[in-house]
Order: C-alpha cells, then sequence, then structure tokens
C-alpha cells in the first residue's frame, strides 16, 4: 500500500491575510470580515486590520486599500490616502468616506 501524503499546513494567519488580499481584484474591496473568512479565520476581523496595519514594507505589493469596513466606510487614520486609491481604481466612494453598495452576507461573499 502507497504511504499516504501528509496533509499540506495551513499557512500561518498573517501570510493567508496577505494572499487574500492580493487577491482582491483592481477596482474592488472587501471587508475585513470577508479577508478573515477567506483566510480561514471566521470572525477575526480586527486581526485582518492588524495585520495591514503592520505591513511592512510591503505597502505597494499588498494592496490594503480594497479592504473596508463592513459598513463599507474607510478606516479614519488612513481614509484620505485609502479613498485617493480606490477612486483610481474606479471605486466610488462618496464625501463622507462611504463606498458604494458594500454588502457583506454572512458566508462572506459580496452580492
Amino acid at each position: 500500500m502507497a504511504a499516504k501524503k501528509p496533509a499540506a499546513k495551513p499557512l500561518p494567519f498573517s501570510d493567508s491575510v496577505m494572499k487574500q488580499v492580493r487577491s482582491i481584484p483592481r477596482g474592488e474591496v472587501r471587508s475585513y470580515a470577508q479577508v478573515a473568512i477567506y483566510a480561514g479565520r471566521p470572525g477575526a476581523a480586527r486581526g485582518v486590520g492588524r495585520e495591514l496595519k503592520h505591513l511592512p514594507g510591503q505597502a505597494t505589493q499588498v494592496p490594503w486599500w480594497r479592504v473596508i469596513r463592513s459598513d463599507g466606510t474607510l478606516a479614519p487614520p488612513v481614509a484620505h490616502e485609502q479613498a485617493k486609491r480606490l477612486r483610481a481604481e474606479g471605486v466610488t466612494v462618496d464625501e463622507r468616506g462611504q463606498v458604494f453598495r458594500v454588502v457583506v452576507k454572512k458566508d462572506g461573499k459580496g452580492l
């Protein structure tokens, strides 16, 4: 009987978050909660925020600006820069820093 291959070891949370954020297409957004779900840690939205807050020199390789709050708003410390980058990608951001039509379902997928 052939030996079974060992199961692939899951990526550390930080690596999973970065992989998920890199996969967000230009002109689209995901919530911190959605990224947490896709990274394998439902309920870890704050953890996603912490990971993105501490990006070491990867700020341009990881499109952090595509991750927003579940209510569609931008985080105050980076809202101005985030809105500028999102608008450059064609995302509608109103004057209050609200991204148009963000819906998060319980399964983490947007409408």
